[in-house]
């Protein structure tokens, strides 16, 4: 399943690095945003797989929220929960309502009005959002299959 996380980044990393490139679109931005999203719950989703095979938990939810939660919970780790909280985070941006500025320019910038403020979403935010996503997928895989793991 880690297989799922790693095609929703390299569709992420197709739209950060050629559509972005040439488009400059929020449109772009927001697939971006959603590919990114997409890759965190199935890393997250992983993870409760690895700890129902070893036997950390009982069962997996099927809601997303409780499954941000239980990993969250079960694995007492600050990459994970810090990931988790970044995943929801990007959810509620994805979901705000936004407004575009300066489409098809390199500064092009989806301004995202969610409960607690206002958010700018740029080319330059997206990316470090995405090496963020990249290491947390890197991470989870180290965690899951250990060192020796041949991506």
């Amino acid at each position: 399943m880690i297989e799922q996380a790693r095609e929703e980044m390299k569709r992420a990393d197709h739209l950060l690095y050629v559509s972005l490139k040439y488009t400059r679109t929020v449109d772009v931005l927001k697939s971006l945003l959603d590919r990114l999203i997409n890759a965190i719950d199935a890393i997250t989703d992983n993870l409760l797989d690895y700890a129902l095979e070893k036997k950390m938990i009982s069962e997996k939810p099927e809601n997303l929220g409780l499954k941000g939660e239980l990993a969250k919970k079960t694995f007492k780790d600050q990459t994970i929960t810090e990931m988790v909280d970044f995943g929801m985070s990007l959810k509620k941006i994805n979901r705000a309502e936004y407004k575009r500025s300066r489409e098809f320019r390199r500064h092009v910038t989806m301004t995202a009005i969610t409960d607690t403020g206002i958010v700018e979403i740029n080319i330059d935010v997206v990316k470090e959002h995405y090496f963020k996503t990249k290491s947390y997928l890197e991470y989870a895989e180290k965690l899951i299959f250990g060192e020796t793991e041949q991506i």
